[in-house]
């Protein structure tokens, strides 16, 4: 269990404590791909769709950006964090299927993947949301992390954007 920084001596959880860490630029990409279906994307025009909800697309680029923003209201170990900035994109990539970046910065002791992910998750959810009343067949098939910066170790998982 000493490999997992989120428990104590006593096996217990624990927040890890930061304090003695250095404030560095982090960055994180988080990439999210959904299934929409072609019954749903028919009803895009110029790459959005309003509904009696709103535009799509732009209130879920919202919503993820909340979620950055509360990321450790709803995961009892990520530390409060002062974002500097959130860049959420969208991408219809085909007549059936979108993607999802959600790009996370601040200069600070923790890194930001959390959040990143968080960020893409829930502006795939609000998506599904918005759109649920004309198909409940969409799908969020996947969400990881492509690339996080600044921390005690980079990682690129793949190409973004």
């Amino acid at each position: 269990m000493s490999n997992f920084t989120h428990i104590n001596k006593n096996n217990n959880p624990k927040m890890v404590n930061v304090s003695d860490k250095k404030i560095t630029k982090r960055t994180a990409i988080a990439k999210a791909t959904m299934f929409l279906g072609k019954e749903v994307i028919a009803h895009f025009t110029n790459d959005e769709l309003i509904t009696k909800k709103g535009p799509v697309f732009q209130t879920a680029i919202i919503a993820g950006i909340q979620a950055v923003k509360k990321t450790s209201e709803l995961i009892p170990m990520c530390h409060p964090l002062l974002i500097n900035g959130v860049d959420i994109d969208i991408t219809i990539i085909d007549s059936e299927n979108i993607e999802v970046f959600c790009e996370v910065t601040i200069e600070g002791k923790t890194g930001v993947e959390m959040e990143a992910l968080t960020g893409a998750n829930i502006t795939c959810l609000t998506i599904y949301d918005m759109c649920k009343s004309i198909s409940q067949k969409m799908i969020i098939k996947e969400v990881k992390l492509v690339e996080k910066t600044g921390g005690k170790s980079d990682i690129k998982n793949e190409k973004t954007q």
